[in-house]
């Protein structure tokens, strides 16, 4: 039965960053001038920190482009140039109390799907948002 639910979970998550991919995929394929996006401030349902980091669309293009070519390539490299973080990561996760296996992984695995839904919706509004300033869209 947890063999199952493995598999569905790895399904869905497949899934989830195909739909990320797709979105980005798209998001790239209609904003074929990323120039217009400059200076458009980032609006609070595009991009939560927007009044403090006064990020604006066109540095969120690239952001959202970067993340999934980090999604898609894998973000541990084969190389250990980074040991110093690897060796951090498995101090922290030594430092956390003993958890249920489980639980802990059904808690990040929900924090993953909860973090790719959320970067989906933001390249679809970034698409919309495009749309509107070029007057293509509804």
């Amino acid at each position: 039965m947890q063999g199952n639910e493995n598999k569905l979970s790895r399904k869905s998550l497949t899934l989830a960053l195909k739909h990320y991919g797709t979105a980005v995929r798209n998001m790239e394929q209609t904003v074929l001038l990323p120039s217009l996006l400059r200076d458009v401030p980032a609006d609070d349902s595009l991009d939560g920190q927007a009044a403090e980091s006064s990020r604006d669309l066109y540095d969120c293009y690239h952001l959202l482009k970067a993340i999934r070519n980090a999604v898609e390539s894998g973000l541990v490299s084969a190389d250990d140039s980074n040991a110093k973080e690897h060796v951090a990561l498995r101090r922290s996760l030594e430092a956390l109390p003993n958890m249920d296996p489980e639980a802990f992984f059904h808690f990040h695995l929900r924090g993953l799907f909860s973090l790719m839904s959320s970067l989906t919706k933001k390249s679809q509004d970034l698409t919309d948002k495009y749309l509107n300033i070029v007057g293509i869209g509804n």
